[in-house]
């Protein structure tokens, strides 16, 4: 159910791919453990890492708040289908695996745009169970297109989660985020939920305005952190869940080692009645 086409590779990669310069997608699965980066990525990670030495653990307290959102989503909140976009690279515990190890019939469909990350979906879509898992090769702005493809999988007649975790930093400010997840919003019914994680420019500011420069002077893509007002934007007209827009630790944490995560991260869960 893979929404392109297959990806040429050798030692070095995907051919039409320039390893040379730095993927955010590759330097936060370095952050994450993974081995799907390249010199400039490992690069561009440690230096931003002595610019904010957290980082590293707030990537994967990210990661965890992604876990703890899906368990809440299909345990208490019922929803059985997931519209997950800025996937990136596969890691452990992906929204799929999550969600189907409580509801195996979960479907959960996958949107990102790089080719690195879309050279690994094969491998993200065997692992399913009774649920279905596709992937879409489209870009976040592009939101009429991800729903007509969604809609091969998933049935927005019904509730469904729309999950934009690490990923609407990548928007800039004049490429309109607060519309694109109005569109997104939009497009599904009452019943139907928005999970957002954001790095924050109003948290460690010293450190996070160093990793804001350290990565936008190293990698292409520029990124843009914004304040806990400018992500409570992103959720008008939903009712949010408790506790609320917080620090990702502070959302529903498991255990103390949650609670004790440094991330600089904004993040919550919104409603649509």
């Amino acid at each position: 159910m893979i929404g392109s086409r297959p990806l040429p590779a050798d030692r070095d990669g995907p051919p039409h791919i320039d390893v040379s310069v730095a993927h955010v997608a590759r330097v936060y699965d370095y952050w994450l453990g993974g081995k799907t980066n390249f010199a400039s990525d490992r690069a561009a990670a440690q230096a931003a890492s002595r610019a904010a030495p957290h980082v590293m653990e707030g990537v994967r307290g990210n990661r965890a708040f992604l876990a703890r959102v899906v368990r809440y989503l299909v345990g208490q909140a019922g929803v059985r289908q997931f519209l997950d976009i800025g996937t990136g690279i596969p890691a452990a515990d992906n929204t799929h695996e999550v969600a189907q190890a409580q509801a195996p019939e979960c479907r959960v469909v996958y949107v990102d745009n790089d080719p690195i990350v879309l050279s690994h979906a094969r491998a993200l879509l065997t692992r399913g169970s009774k649920g279905a898992t596709a992937y879409l090769d489209e870009d976040l702005r592009n939101t009429p297109e991800i729903v007509a493809a969604a809609a091969a999988t998933l049935d927005f007649t019904q509730p469904l989660a729309v999950m934009l975790i690490g990923i609407l930093q990548c928007i800039l400010d004049e490429d309109d985020p607060a519309g694109i997840v109005k569109r997104l919003m939009d497009a599904v019914p009452p019943g139907s939920y928005l999970a957002i994680s954001h790095p924050a420019r109003d948290i460690d500011v010293v450190g996070m305005r160093n990793l804001a420069f350290r990565l936008n002077e190293l990698m292409p893509m520029k990124l843009t952190f914004r304040s806990r007002a400018e992500v409570a934007g992103f959720f008008d007209g939903l009712e949010l869940v408790e506790p609320g827009l917080v620090r990702i630790p502070d959302w529903r944490p498991d255990a103390d080692t949650d609670r004790a995560n440094p991330a600089a991260v904004w993040g919550g869960v919104g409603r649509k009645n």
